[in-house]
């Protein structure tokens, strides 16, 4: 059995967050944007992960904040979704751009 070295899931965490981090900065639909965030908390997670696999002690300190994080990604997709569907309601669109305009 070969053991993946912590540098080739670092390497995944990092292009995975940096595509998150681009979609988040280029992207104008709303709900592509909150996918995006998603991967970004994902790639942490695996970072989480395999920093608690390779260095962890008795107590698995990592896995603690990666059910965290996911609590704040579930969080996050609810709220998210709920303004996203208010304002669809407002105006029938998801361009963050158009919604940006219904600021009072």
């Amino acid at each position: 059995m070969t053991i993946v070295p912590l540098a080739a899931f670092i390497a995944v965490s990092v292009v995975l967050f940096f595509v998150g981090a681009a979609g988040v900065l280029l992207r104008r639909n709303a709900v592509v944007i909150l996918m995006c965030v998603e991967l970004m908390l994902n790639a942490s997670i695996l970072a989480l992960v395999a920093f608690s696999r390779r260095y962890g002690s008795v107590d698995e300190r990592g896995s603690v904040f990666v059910v965290f994080v996911f609590v704040i990604a579930a969080a996050e997709v609810a709220v998210g979704l709920a303004i996203v569907l208010s304002a669809y309601r407002n105006r029938p669109t998801v361009d963050v751009d158009e919604l940006h305009e219904l600021k009072g």
